[in-house]
């Protein structure tokens, strides 16, 4: 199992995190689109060649962002990934995958 983790303009976090469900991310038990989300500011600075969704080149830009996070089965992942990078505003989009560890191999 995996954790998938995406920063998301607020506006958009709905629309990611439904599709990232839709594409097989978050399924525990007998449970659908499960995530775990938590607000932030985003800080970035645009650099010349960059075509920013928000923000203008050489000025530092802050934006409320939602940190989505959805468990995904290592056969599904790619195709979250893709819907990610499909739906998501961004030009450079932040996406994190962590390998999780099965309680029971702790033991």
């Amino acid at each position: 199992m995996l954790k998938i983790v995406t920063f998301v303009p607020v506006k958009d976090a709905e629309k990611v995190r439904q599709a990232m469900g839709d594409a097989g991310a978050g399924v525990l038990g007998n449970y659908t689109h499960a995530s775990f989300s938590t607000r932030g500011v985003g800080r970035f600075i645009p650099r010349i060649g960059a075509k920013p969704a928000i923000g203008e080149i050489g000025r530092l830009e802050e934006v409320e962002e939602e940190r989505i996070e959805m468990i995904c089965q290592k056969e599904k992942v790619k195709e979250v990934v893709a819907v990610i990078k499909r739906v998501h505003p961004y030009e450079e989009i932040p996406i994190e995958i962590y390998q999780l560890v099965d309680e029971n191999e702790l033991i």
